[in-house]
């Protein structure tokens, strides 16, 4: 009998794993705490965890959060519309466009959202804490408050001539 697994259009990183522990009557007991960064490379991405006693269950989980968080990237070409600033806890993220062939300044968890959600050129600084779940999460926030010149000509109720000058 053959199996078909079905293929998706996504593809996931794992950005960090962790081993954690709870300490209970009985001594310590031990988990994994994955994060793991889902996307389509075509504006779509999202950034999820998990934790389960072994390591592929918790990336499993991790993989099923991601893609039930999932945001929509506007992106002007191969970079982002505008500037940015994303917040979560202690961590803060500063987006800025770059002109083509920069590449993707960033690090750590931030490269690995900016990847996966098909963004070819960007400048990024993080603030505050190097913690990767932080990061990650505050760079999905970073990326859920940008708009196109098209969503904003039609909020404003202009034309799109009129909003880029």
């Amino acid at each position: 009998m053959q199996r078909f697994e079905q293929q998706s259009e996504f593809k996931d990183r794992m950005v960090s794993l962790n081993r954690v522990s709870k300490t209970v009557k009985g001594g310590r007991n031990a988990r994994f705490s994955a994060l793991v960064v889902v996307g389509d490379e075509q504006g779509r991405v999202g950034a999820g965890m998990g934790k389960a006693v072994e390591v592929p269950e918790a990336i499993r989980k991790a993989t099923e959060d991601a893609k039930k968080s999932m945001v929509t990237v506007p992106l002007a070409g191969s970079t982002i519309p505008h500037g940015v600033t994303g917040y979560f806890s202690t961590a803060k993220v500063v987006l800025m466009p770059a002109p083509e062939g920069t590449g993707v300044i960033a690090g750590g968890a931030a490269r690995a959202v900016l990847e996966m959600a098909g963004v070819k050129d960007i400048r990024t600084k993080t603030f505050g804490t190097g913690n990767p779940v932080n990061v990650a999460k505050a760079t999905v926030e970073a990326l859920k408050l940008l708009r196109s010149p098209e969503q904003v000509a039609k909020m404003r109720g202009k034309s799109v001539e009129d909003i880029l000058g």
